[in-house]
């Protein structure tokens, strides 16, 4: 036992200097921390302070869009994203699981509120559980959830199913202005978080100005993050983003939508595009196209990427006629009582032959008849004999064709115009070759409207400060240009109503109860691939652009229509899309505005009397009076047959033809439609047979020759472009065979 005890006691001494010595390092180790606050260069404090002290984001909301009166068109909403909890070691009670229990069971029930499969929810359950994930997501159909469909969810009271709310963008009015209101997408950040970015419109061009600043909170908390309460507490306040008004009406634009749908629905067109404006401000009031496309979902979307009245620019057709004939009579050269030989031209001996658009023309007839009846010989003339090009090409920049209105709206284009050759110079005195957008033809045509003063257009009244209400930014009426008088805009607008009023005008479908309207039809070839213009008679964009009323105009409305699908004795009628659209809107938007009709008089007489035993001078007469225009068969005195008949409604200015007693002949039908044909057929009763489709280029029965019953009467008729072969793009060479426009 002795030897043992001097082992022992070495041992014990060892194990007493170890202890020692560590209790000296821990000692050391503490007064040295408590002197310098440091562990290993770290600040603990610190430390501390990143460990209990948290970070909160206070969400900034994207700035309203409201329309012109207040009603909001776009605005952030409260969203809700779908999450599924996995993890087990969320579960605390074992009979109130914090965690997904039973996969099939979840799958089944979400499937009924969101856009996914049962098999797809429960593959992304269980491969989140296989990969020991904490919890996963159910991508785009789990995201944006209303807080409807959030409280249906809830309600089943499934284990582990929760949500996380965020914002979304929402389009209250559906298809309303799309492509001017645009849209905004949520975008994924870096720190997990989303932010609504403008992809088009207004959304996209004033993105900077609607985007907020998020704000920040900054607290104290415990262990598991909760607040402290006496913990400290910083606040950054969210900043929210700006608010929009546009100068866009909610009513006006619902008329426009309206009138739209119902086109599309009857007619079919390839494309509409459709603006209304304020002459006396440059605001646009509405604007709208189909297709169209739906904001909030994006249907329809990949059929209208662009703003059709902003992005694409197009040949215009006859609505040109309106600027060249501003620029003629503000340079003193348009003669409305002056003659001139319609139906062909030829600019040089050289160059291809330009007609009027019922190819043979009216003979010598007055400039002012040339323009109601849309003549491309007189604008012709008028572009080189009496202008002449230099000066008419002055006008077209006076005008606003050469650049961008710079309206507030993105990926602006400009015009092209074709002025080398001169072919390309009188097409584009009558609207084709040169290429034009349709917020152009908006721009200038507020010069006509407001007394010489071109306005630039703005959708855009005003921004405002979401928190304060204060007026950051707010468009004032700009005058662009002054390219003509306000005594030739009065001429100009004087000339365009007898467009829609006189028997011999192209827009009496215009004609509105209670309104004077001035304005120009306008019917543009369509290029096809090949390079020469589309063939047919439904194949043009057939527009029309207006104004009322005409002595102080408070709107003007220009609508387009592409390619309607017009059959039977509408086939070509292009009016009757555009008109279904111009009249309800101009005159619901005037009767909105409460603006007093320009002139009160007795209704048109639509109904034909009854003339039978009439006398034919007398008929005649009558019928002139009353906006129509009679045709007379045969030599006698008395009226024995009429076509329409006694009691049909018919529009001012179509033929109704008149059968006397006497002899019958032929008139000349050149030019005429099959409608009208039908009706001396019918009165005559000759067998009728047409070839092809358009208006009438020979008949069998010569003018003059006499009508006997029984007797084939064969027709040809022939569409503007089928009227004479190969139609060349007018940029071609000079060589090329005639050509013509439409209207």
């Amino acid at each position: 036992m002795n030897k043992k005890q001097p082992y022992m006691n070495v041992g014990a001494a060892i194990l007493f200097g170890i202890f020692g010595l560590l209790f000296f390092v821990l000692i050391f180790r503490y007064f040295s921390i408590e002197i310098s606050g440091e562990v290993n260069g770290q600040p603990l404090a610190a430390k501390a302070q990143q460990k209990y002290n948290r970070v909160g984001t206070l969400q900034a909301s994207r700035g309203i869009i409201y329309d012109r009166t207040g009603v909001v068109v776009a605005e952030d909403t409260a969203a809700y994203t779908l999450i599924a909890i996995l993890d087990k070691k969320m579960t605390t009670n074992p009979k109130k699981p914090q965690h997904v229990t039973n996969l099939n069971k979840t799958a089944n029930e979400l499937s009924k509120y969101i856009k996914l499969d049962e098999s797809e929810i429960y593959s992304i359950l269980s491969n989140g559980k296989k990969n020991k994930r904490f919890q996963v997501e159910f991508g785009k159909a789990g995201r944006d959830i209303d807080y409807n469909t959030k409280k249906k969810i809830e309600n089943l009271k499934l284990p582990g199913i929760t949500f996380t709310r965020d914002s979304k963008r929402f389009y209250p009015n559906g298809i309303f202005a799309s492509h001017v209101v645009g849209y905004a997408d949520r975008i994924e950040q870096k720190d997990g978080t989303y932010k609504s970015v403008g992809k088009m419109g207004i959304e996209k061009t004033l993105n900077t100005e609607l985007t907020g600043k998020n704000g920040k909170l900054t607290y104290e908390s415990d262990l598991w993050g909760y607040i402290l309460p006496d913990g400290k507490e910083s606040i950054t306040p969210a900043k929210n983003g700006d608010d929009v008004y546009l100068t866009i009406d909610q009513k006006i634009q619902t008329f426009l939508e309206d009138a739209m749908d119902t086109v599309v629905k009857e007619y079919k067109p390839k494309k509409i595009i459709a603006i209304v404006a304020d002459p006396k401000t440059g605001e646009i009031l509405a604007m709208g196209q189909r297709p169209s496309f739906e904001p909030k979902t994006r249907d329809g979307i990949d059929k209208s990427w662009h703003n059709e009245a902003i992005e694409t620019s197009y040949e215009p057709g006859s609505t040109m006629k309106i600027f060249t004939l501003a620029a003629a009579v503000q340079e003193g050269v348009f003669n409305p009582n002056e003659i001139y030989q319609s139906g062909s031209y030829k600019v040089t001996d050289k160059s291809q032959t330009i007609h009027d658009h019922n190819y043979s023309g009216w003979g010598p007839i007055t400039y002012l008849e040339g323009v109601q009846r849309s003549s491309n010989v007189a604008f012709a003339k008028i572009a080189k004999e009496k202008l002449g090009f230099e000066k008419f090409r002055e006008y077209l920049s006076k005008f606003g064709f050469d650049k961008p209105t710079g309206i507030e709206l993105p990926d602006e284009t400009s015009g092209k115009i074709q002025f080398h050759y001169p072919i390309e110079k009188i097409t584009t005195a009558y609207g084709q070759g040169t290429a034009i957008t349709a917020i152009q033809q908006i721009q200038a045509a507020t010069a006509i409207a407001n007394d010489g003063k071109m306005l630039k257009p703005h959708v855009v009244e005003k921004i405002v400060n979401h928190d304060t209400g204060k007026v950051i930014e707010e468009t004032k009426p700009e005058v662009v240009s002054t390219p003509i008088s306000a005594e030739t805009a009065k001429e100009v607008r004087d000339i365009l109503e007898t467009v829609v009023t006189s028997p011999k005008g192209t827009g009496g479908r215009y004609k509105i109860d209670g309104y004077s309207v001035a304005g120009k039809t306008g019917t543009a070839n369509i290029p096809g691939p090949n390079g020469k213009y589309l063939a047919g008679v439904n194949n043009y964009m057939f527009s029309f652009l207006g104004m009322a009323p005409k002595d102080n105009p408070k709107l003007i409305v220009y609508v387009a229509v592409q390619q309607p699908q017009l059959e039977g004795m509408e086939a070509g009628q292009g009016a009757i899309p555009v008109s279904a659209i111009f009249n309800p809107v101009m005159k619901n938007s005037l009767q909105y505005l409460n603006v007093e009709p320009s002139k009160l008089e007795s209704a048109t007489i639509n109904k034909l009397p009854k003339f039978l035993g009439d006398s034919a001078l007398d008929t005649v007469k009558s019928l002139k009076g009353d906006g129509f225009e009679p045709v007379v068969l045969g030599k006698g005195e008395k009226v024995i047959g009429q076509l329409p008949k006694a009691g049909t409604t018919i529009m001012e200015g179509e033929k109704v033809i008149i059968q006397t007693d006497g002899e019958l002949t032929a008139p000349d039908m050149t030019g005429w439609s099959l409608r009208d044909v039908m009706k001396v057929a019918n009165l005559a009763n000759l067998k009728l047979n047409s070839k092809g489709k358009g208006f009438v280029t020979d008949q069998s029965i010569k003018p003059k020759e006499p009508l006997k019953s029984g007797d084939f009467l064969i027709v040809d008729l022939k569409t503007p472009e089928e009227q004479f072969t190969g139609t060349e793009n007018t940029n071609q060479s000079d060589n090329s065979d005639g050509k013509t426009v439409q209207d």
